[in-house]
């Protein structure tokens, strides 16, 4: 069931776990990226190179410094701000506001995540053999003996037990 109260999904959002929070960190990968990997999004991480897409610093290109999984922010290189007293603040920004234009596969784990994430080519596709789907007819015939008699038994049984409706 899907939920649609806003309230609960705030709360869902929220109070995620850390596995489910790593999900949500996903963001669009450049276009020379996507044909490469064959992926539309990543979970950015630490190292990986960005372009900010919204906002005032938009089109600012930098690496990710840090990723805060609690607040669902990242913080990017170059991308700060100076306070009243002179002291200088890195900005946090939503993930999905950014894109991913290079990716660091520094991380064994990662590039079997972009292998296996890899969509095979459109001739490589033609070449496979296509699966023919069995009749639900000979799915009845799989059914085992026992299987078929208590089945048998049952409609049986259902039929005794209707009331016979009609007037006398």
């Amino acid at each position: 069931m899907k939920i649609t109260k806003p309230r609960t999904q705030r709360k869902n959002l929220f109070q995620a776990p850390a596995h489910r929070r790593q999900k949500r960190f996903s963001a669009a990968l450049s276009t020379s990226l996507k044909e490469k990997h064959g992926a539309n999004a990543v979970p950015v991480r630490t190292g990986d190179t960005v372009r900010i897409l919204r906002g005032d610093r938009k089109g600012l290109e930098g690496k990710i410094m840090r990723v805060e999984r609690q607040n669902y922010r990242i913080f990017v290189e170059g991308v700060t701000r100076e306070k009243v007293d002179g002291t200088t603040i890195q900005i946090p920004i939503h993930p999905s506001k950014v894109m991913i234009i290079d990716l660091n596969l520094d991380d064994k784990w990662r590039r079997e995540i972009l292998d296996r994430k890899e969509k095979p080519s459109k001739e490589a596709r033609q070449e496979e053999p296509r699966s023919k789907k069995k009749p639900r007819k000979q799915a009845a015939k799989r059914m085992s003996k026992k299987t078929r008699k208590a089945k048998k038994i049952r409609t049986q049984a259902s039929k005794k037990a209707k009331p016979k409706t009609g007037a006398k």
